[in-house]
């Protein structure tokens, strides 16, 4: 009697979709957001009640070791989207189309957003950029794929701009983000990501989008937050970005572990009789 109690007493989660995405914004409810690359981190931070995990080309830099996102390969990302999505049962899983995947054309791109869905078991993918790459975001909308904008500072461009330093910190570039956010949402997507951008424009274009807009590194004032899950551990800590927030310094947790083990195994204190068979 007393398992049946329990069971009965569990609490059942609804599945996370892009339409609950669009619901939980018209209800004023914050968005939760983090990256995974893994089964286990994706696994863990599902359990939290994280509404949307993203497979992130920043796999580049934080699993990888590359400086930036643009080495990361498509078949790279179809990997880690699919042991990710195997760890996911509630949160909406969204992932990164990486440099080159997308830019030549419509088609292409297409075909590549096709094998994300069917080969890695993703819900959505994202697509950096604004105007320039509507034809191929409605492309892939219509065919029924959901996409995610990506706006602001984005990292594939980072050749182009040259820095990570914040964007649209001039009228000229603040204008051209509105306008993008605008095509963006006329295109399709079900939400837009905002990195690195004053936090008042951030808070101004969430409230005139009708999609989701989720910050990181754009202020308060956006319908949701995203950090990539290494840097808010404290794992990665290569370098530390203002709008980072450290929940964790796992990463010297994880030196001491390490040490600790190297120090007992040379000393013949590792393994005991008692973990011995």
């Amino acid at each position: 009697m007393a398992k049946q109690h329990e069971s009965s007493k569990r609490t059942v989660h609804r599945k996370v979709t892009t339409r609950s995405l669009l619901q939980m914004k018209a209800a004023g409810e914050v968005i939760t957001a983090l990256t995974a690359y893994d089964f286990l981190m994706a696994e863990l931070i599902d359990r939290s009640g994280i509404d949307l995990i993203l497979v992130g080309d920043s796999a580049g830099m934080v699993v990888q070791g590359y400086e930036t996102t643009i080495p990361v390969t498509m078949e790279q990302m179809l990997y880690h989207s699919a042991v990710v999505a195997r760890g996911v049962e509630r949160a909406l899983v969204v992932a990164d189309m990486p440099f080159m995947s997308y830019q030549v054309n419509p088609d292409e791109a297409l075909r590549n957003a096709g094998r994300m869905i069917k080969e890695a078991s993703v819900e959505a993918v994202k697509l950096e950029g604004g105007e320039v790459i509507c034809p191929t975001i409605r492309r892939i909308v219509d065919v029924g794929i959901p996409v995610m904008g990506h706006l602001g500072l984005t990292p594939q461009s980072i050749h182009k701009f040259g820095t990570y330093q914040v964007r649209a910190t001039e009228p000229e570039e603040a204008d051209v983000l509105r306008r993008d956010a605008r095509a963006l949402e006329q295109a399709g997507v079900f939400a837009i990501v905002i990195e690195k951008v004053p936090a008042d424009l951030a808070r101004e274009i969430s409230r005139e989008a009708k999609v989701p807009v989720i910050g990181i590194g754009a202020g308060p004032g956006c319908d949701g937050q995203i950090l990539v899950s290494q840097d808010m551990l404290g794992i990665y800590t290569r370098f530390h970005p203002r709008f980072v927030r450290r929940y964790a310094e796992l990463g010297s947790a994880m030196q001491t572990a390490f040490e600790r083990y190297a120090k007992d195994v040379r000393a013949g204190e590792f393994p005991s009789l008692d973990e011995s068979y």
